[in-house]
């Protein structure tokens, strides 16, 4: 959480504090929007936020019982998630820090050990959209895409396979139908449809091959 930790201004780092010691002395939707206005502005922080998430909605449950933060914080990303599509017209960046975010409170917040499944179908929408062919055609959110399935796509498998399958049934006809791919695109692609062939893992010679080709 480091990185996290530094990108945030002293304020907020304050009352993150402050709400994992006593989660009632702070204004805890105040602090949910500003992790997400953060999220949505730096991208090395959105990586990591999820974690921070999970220990203030950790700290709220155990020494308040209630899910103050945790609802405002979902219904802030159902906020941004209606708006993607604008989002992604005026910045691919801000678009891919959401959905590494979202992402993110994906990977960390559990409620009794099981994903949050309200975020289920909006990942999976979110992904769909950086598979389609325009989005294929910028590295940033191919790579974003990659990353991401790397992330939770075992996880999002587990909840609804069928949709899993359709969205690998789009990059496999984006790898081998659309004519324009740069060539690293096409080995983000390649791996990640033999990443999820094999399991959600990579043999030690399928990561060398691909790793070392990216490197090169």
């Amino acid at each position: 959480m480091d990185s996290a930790w530094t990108a945030l201004d002293v304020v907020t780092q304050t009352m993150v504090q402050k709400a994992i010691a006593d989660p009632k002395t702070v204004d805890l939707e105040k602090l949910s929007n500003a992790i997400v206005d953060q999220s949505l502005k730096d991208l090395s922080f959105c990586k990591d936020a999820g974690r921070m998430c999970y220990a203030v909605v950790q700290a709220e449950v155990q020494k308040a019982a209630t899910s103050v933060f945790r609802r405002n914080l979902l219904t802030r990303l159902q906020q941004e998630f209606t708006a993607r599509e604008e989002t992604r017209n005026h910045s691919v960046q801000e678009w891919v820090c959401l959905v590494t975010f979202i992402c993110s409170i994906f990977d960390y917040i559990k409620v009794n050990n099981a994903p949050l499944v309200a975020l289920v179908d909006p990942i999976y929408d979110c992904l769909f959209r950086l598979a389609q062919p325009d989005a294929l055609m910028n590295e940033e959110e191919v790579d974003c895409l990659v990353v991401q399935l790397h992330r939770v796509g075992e996880q999002l498998e587990q909840t609804n396979s069928q949709r899993m399958n359709q969205l690998f049934y789009l990059l496999r006809d984006g790898f081998l139908l659309q004519e324009d791919l740069s060539s690293m695109t096409r080995l983000l692609l390649l791996e990640i449809l033999e990443f999820r062939a094999s399991g959600w893992t990579l043999t030690n010679t399928a990561h060398k091959y691909y790793y070392s080709e990216v490197v090169d």
